[in-house]
């Protein structure tokens, strides 16, 4: 008896140790990037993999050329992206440019930072809503052996503009046109970490059009960056019908081995952004109307919204966060700050993403704060401001000034403050949660107003009366101004 319990243990112990070995030998692994999502998604990773000791605030590192406009794209692969499973990009498309159909891996949000335009969106399923009649056709084509012009019909056709925030799914098919007379800017987060992504943390784009590829030199250059960093595949070469054979697409679509070819885009070297002729012809309400419709079904949702009116196929995908009169928290002296979540824009409770649009005044600074669950990716879009980042350590993992143009992640949980220079600061922000909340440590809200003054004043050695201003001397909530003006300074 004695013999099988021995026997018993050992085995026991055997098992345990085989499979400590295996973890060991597995959790190795998660720092690697693998073809195959070997890295797994957000909240798997291991903390010790991502060495967030010094954030920086970058531009954009690589930029893809086309016919009619550029995409600066963001380093993925840069310590505070992966860790935070982000990438970013900048499209700059022209007037009359084109952005070809394509989707994505990983479920997107893009802040239109200058012009307007506008969007379609191909959800599967989804009927055609958008239809021509009888006697007028947008496209003016006629049918083979007849003098009868098409009846066109496609999705919904949505209108955006300066401020606003589109929320795009995994997987959805997308375009977009320049119809105004500037320059196009929209900045981009696809959230690669994303439940709704089953691959690995690589942004991968499939275009559904063109042949979208950098010409000579950068496109060798790129191509070279890739394969040196290890990537088994390249991005952004070729659409997704141009590796079918073409007698394939011919029968799949019922068309000739001309048109078929036409699919695959082997002779276009436009790029991913095209210019169009003339103007593009698609069916949508005029203007002034669709503006109307937008702001009725705006206040109605204002009053009693609660996400279930919406389907996928009549969901609401903008939202504007430039309104001043939408802020959430104003101060007249330091600023405001919008948010949009799930509340405002149901269908962000879907794509598990969130974004805020801040103001701060000549000066005026957020105290230090964090965010509870959710990483945060910041643009600046205007101005400058002085900022500091603080991890679990009590080390500064990033104090400078960030600009107009660049772009930081301020991971979970770490603290954040920051101070507008001497012409403000504004930004957008998008994050890593549907309902990304905060915590503040100074101010009205703050941690420390609300503990008693004893637990305050035995935690840093003061007296009773020093607990009792540190706790009560501010009155604001997350937008201060300052005290003395231009105070807060780097002391790097």
């Amino acid at each position: 008896m004695a013999k099988l319990s021995m026997l018993s243990v050992f085995l026991c112990f055997l098992v345990l140790f085989h499979c400590s070995v295996a973890y060991g030998q597995q959790g190795s692994r998660w720092g690697r990037r693998s073809p195959f999502g070997e890295q797994g998604q957000r909240g798997q990773r291991r903390q010790g993999d991502c060495q967030l000791n010094n954030l920086n605030a970058q531009e954009p590192q690589h930029r893809l050329h086309a016919e009619a406009g550029v995409t600066e794209f963001w380093d993925f692969d840069d310590d505070q992206f992966r860790c935070a499973g982000v990438a970013a990009c900048r499209n700059i498309i022209q007037p009359r440019g084109l952005f070809l159909p394509a989707y994505t891996n990983a479920p997107t949000l893009i802040y239109i930072l200058q012009g307007r335009g506008i969007q379609g969106v191909m959800m599967s399923g989804c009927p055609e809503t958008y239809q021509s009649s009888q006697q007028q056709s947008e496209g003016g084509g006629r049918r083979e052996g007849g003098g009868q012009r098409f009846r066109d019909q496609h999705q919904k056709i949505r209108r955006f503009r300066e401020g606003d925030v589109i929320a795009l799914p995994a997987g959805v098919a997308h375009w977009c046109y320049n119809d105004g007379d500037s320059e196009l800017v929209a900045v981009i987060m696809e959230d690669t970490g994303n439940h709704q992504n089953q691959l690995d943390n690589n942004p991968r784009k499939f275009f559904l059009a063109g042949n979208p590829q950098q010409q000579g030199q950068q496109q060798q250059q790129q191509r070279e960056t890739f394969r040196r960093r290890g990537e088994r595949q390249e991005r952004n070469f070729g659409n997704v019908f141009s590796g079918f054979d073409t007698e394939v697409l011919a029968e799949a679509f019922g068309v000739d081995r001309e048109t078929a070819r036409k699919l695959q885009g082997q002779d276009d070297n436009r790029g991913h952004i095209i210019r169009v002729e003339g103007d593009l012809q698609v069916l949508r309400p005029s203007r002034s109307r669709e503006e109307q419709e937008e702001e009725e079904r705006g206040r109605e949702y204002g009053r009693r919204a609660n996400g279930l009116e919406e389907t996928i196929c009549s969901a609401r995908l903008v939202e504007n966060i430039n309104d001043p009169s939408r802020a959430d928290f104003f101060n007249p002296r330091a600023g405001r700050l919008t948010t949009l979540n799930n509340f405002n824009l149901p269908i962000l409770n879907f794509l598990r993403l969130s974004a805020e649009k801040g103001v701060l005044y000549r000066d005026a600074f957020m105290p230090p704060h964090y965010k509870l669950n959710a990483h945060c990716v910041l643009y600046a879009t205007r101005g400058e401001a002085q900022m500091q980042i603080v991890d679990n350590r009590g080390q500064s993992v990033f104090n400078d000034r960030i600009r107009e143009g660049q772009m930081v992640v301020v991971p979970q949980n770490f603290v954040v403050s920051k101070q507008a220079g001497n012409e403000g600061f504004e930004w957008v922000a998008m994050k890593t949660h549907e309902n990304a909340m905060f915590s503040t440590l100074a101010g009205r809200t703050s941690a420390l107003r609300a503990m008693p003054v004893d637990v305050v004043a035995n935690a840093y050695q003061i007296s009773r009366d020093e607990a009792m201003r540190l706790k009560m001397n501010r009155e604001e909530t997350i937008l201060m101004e300052p005290r003395q003006a231009g105070r807060i300074r780097s002391v790097a």
